[in-house]
């Protein structure tokens, strides 16, 4: 016997409720607005069924789901919105850093950069909502660790830090071209705290006033 479709009067609830939301919405968020035993994944399968051939489609990301412009009509809407703030090279290297290597101090930044990172490149990422401060470092001047937002994995379409391409996924795009270094990996992205990573909210530790 098939499995009986949630209320319509949910899946619309449902449905509301993601399109009004500034930011992605989790199924314990919908869950909790939503009529008690709801089958959640039956919810979200029919609002992405609805929404299969719109021009508007249910993207899962940064943990939860919102509504996102269908891919194929990205092009034909390019050219009447503005250009983003682009960010520099050195603003780019070190974002590709902090995602790939959280959680990570502006030290090791530049020790991967191979060049000093300015503190603008650092502040702007910041500034962008996309790298938070995120913990301290159980070393001497207790440096503070960088790690990437929920409002990156927004902007980039990605649902964890996971998810993030691999070292064959970057050949495939063209982002890697030609001999690369003997030894040369592509670290396995995550997000998880360090075993040597205090919380950067929690109760001030000796040292911290030596911190960066």
């Amino acid at each position: 016997m098939p499995d009986t479709p949630p209320p319509s009067d949910t899946v619309r609830l449902a449905e509301a409720l993601i399109f009004c939301a500034s930011t992605p919405v989790t199924e314990a968020d919908l869950a909790a607005r939503l009529p008690p035993g709801t089958d959640m994944r039956a919810v979200l399968a029919e609002i992405a069924g609805a929404y299969a051939d719109r021009g508007l489609v249910l993207a899962r990301v940064a943990g939860g789901y919102a509504f996102r412009t269908a891919p194929d009509l990205a092009p034909a809407l390019r050219g009447g919105v503005p250009e983003p703030r682009r960010l520099s090279r050195a603003a780019l290297e070190t974002l590709a850093i902090v995602a790939y290597h959280q959680p990570v101090t502006r030290a090791e930044i530049e020790e991967i950069r191979g060049v000093t990172t300015s503190k603008g490149s650092l502040d702007l990422l910041l500034e962008t909502g996309w790298v938070r401060l995120r913990g301290r470092r159980r070393t001497p001047g207790r440096p503070v660790t960088y790690g990437t937002t929920p409002a990156f994995l927004d902007h980039f379409g990605l649902d964890a830090v996971s998810d993030l391409p691999g070292l064959d996924e970057l050949k495939g795009l063209g982002l890697l071209e030609g001999r690369l270094p003997a030894g040369f990996r592509v670290p396995q992205p995550g997000d998880a705290a360090g075993a040597d990573e205090d919380p950067i909210d929690g109760p001030p530790l000796p040292g911290d006033a030596a911190a960066e």
